[in-house]
């Protein structure tokens, strides 16, 4: 049976160029001095094969990616972003990819990859179980999906600060960021299957803020039952790589 469809997004369908110049100015030395880098090492420890990441950024964990990786298709659909994730990409050890797309209709086959990694992106895309739906759609059955996210913190208190903050300012500054989001539930409604993770407050050790709570951890799309012949892929956006 064929894949259905769905249009394709226009190539600056997500465009925040105040945040995405102040990000590129500022990420890397976010990620030396808040131990990020470190956690962005262990997100992608041990992958191999074929792996799409979504939300790529300006391109911080290309230098991350283990050697066993065959390729890594990059997807950025915020344009002073995406050249920034260009240039990180030629310098890359392994070879990497960068094409727009929204994590919504991602451009990309079916099955395609051996892994998928969202890193620091759910919590600013426009609608997480559409999102969630395209990496199911892409991964093969039994690929793992590698996340280091920020999201709902553990206290009432903090939880309250977040969603003010989600409800008014915060998302229009940061490129549609939201706080309160939560990773996990949203990773099991989606049906995949969680494997480890771990909670951390980021920076190591710091005071909690309401970026402060993350999860890091690898999830997996389920294998489909014996009698299901089609696979279970679900329907998504264009097949192109």
């Amino acid at each position: 049976m064929p894949l259905r469809r769905t249009t394709a997004p226009p190539r600056d369908a997500v465009h925040h160029p105040l945040f995405s110049r102040f990000y590129v100015r500022i990420a890397g030395r976010l990620d030396t001095r808040g131990g990020i880098a470190a956690h962005r090492r262990e997100l992608l420890d041990g992958l191999s094969g074929r792996v799409v990441e979504i939300g790529a950024g300006n391109g911080l964990n290309f230098a991350h990616y283990p050697r066993a990786v065959s390729e890594v298709v990059a997807i950025e659909p915020e344009r002073t972003l995406r050249a920034a994730a260009l240039e990180a990409a030629r310098r890359a050890a392994v070879p990497v990819d960068v094409v727009p797309g929204t994590a919504e209709a991602l451009p990309v086959k079916s099955e395609a990859f051996d892994a998928a990694v969202v890193s620091l992106v759910l919590c600013s895309v426009r609608d997480v179980p559409r999102a969630l739906a395209e990496l199911r759609r892409v991964l093969r059955p039994g690929g793992e999906l590698r996340f280091f996210e920020h999201g709902r913190a553990g206290s009432a208190g903090l939880v309250r600060v977040q969603r003010a903050l989600d409800a008014t300012v915060w998302p229009r500054l940061f490129g549609n960021c939201h706080t309160a989001r939560d990773p996990l539930a949203e990773l099991s409604a989606a049906e995949f299957e969680l494997g480890a993770y771990r909670r951390l407050t980021v920076p190591d050790g710091g005071p909690a803020l309401p970026l402060s709570p993350f999860v890091l951890g690898v999830a997996r799309r389920p294998f489909p039952p014996p009698d299901d012949p089609s696979g279970d892929a679900p329907p998504g956006g264009p097949p192109q790589l």
